[in-house]
């Protein structure tokens, strides 16, 4: 289930963000890829430094504290964010994310889009699944989380400059499918509870996800 996520930061956050970031060293992106994604790898990459741990404390922060990611994602770990830059020239190929990185299982992938769709051509995040390849470009502040088994790329920037930054979550439920079931009960419970309060039946669905939870939950 991809799913794009509305306001993960503000636009004044986003501005605060790029003026950081505009002073940070960056280094060849493909330092970081796996043996294989290298060959097709060609960005810039935050080299680290305190003011990038700074911004990972930031937006993992703000993931952390959105709902609607919460929901979806039921994160357990977030890996340490990356912060990509895509100028003039450079893209990246057709690959699939590493299932282990720092340790951790990669159960989706997540890009937040930090430049304005405006100033720059190309570059958009393409998603292969059975049916299409859908292009992602979305607003600086919106976020796209999506399943890492999924096949995508990022096509070549022809104008201006991309910037994004991108990670990982290992979910306290690794099924994709529960995960979903699990969102739509969220949804469910917060629509009642909304409309009809605190009833017998909001208690029962409440009472249903709590044990669906401690029945899939595990590393």
């Amino acid at each position: 289930m991809a799913m794009v996520i509305s306001e993960v930061l503000s636009l004044p956050e986003i501005e605060a963000l790029r003026e950081e970031i505009a002073q940070m060293p960056f280094g060849d992106g493909a330092a970081t890829a796996g043996r294989h994604a290298r060959e097709v790898k060609a960005n810039d990459q935050a080299a680290p430094s305190p003011a990038l741990d700074a911004v990972r404390t930031k937006i993992t922060a703000s993931l952390r504290q959105n709902p609607l990611f919460v929901s979806a994602a039921r994160p357990q770990h977030i890996t340490p964010l990356i912060l990509s830059r895509y100028r003039t020239g450079q893209t990246y190929g057709n690959h699939v994310d590493d299932a282990i990185m720092r340790g951790l299982r990669t159960d989706l992938s997540f890009t937040l889009f930090l430049s304005d769709p405006d100033s720059y051509d190309g570059g958009a995040l393409v998603i292969e699944d059975q049916l299409e390849a859908r292009e992602i470009k979305l607003n600086p502040g919106e976020l796209i989380l999506y399943p890492s088994t999924s096949l995508h790329r990022v096509a070549p920037v022809t104008r201006g400059e991309r910037l994004a930054a991108v990670g990982w979550v290992q979910s306290w439920i690794r099924s994709a499918e529960q995960r979903e079931i699990l969102f739509d009960l969220d949804r469910t419970i917060d629509t009642l509870f909304a409309t009809t309060g605190k009833t017998d039946v909001f208690d029962t669905l409440t009472k249903t996800r709590s044990n669906l939870l401690r029945l899939w939950a595990g590393a």
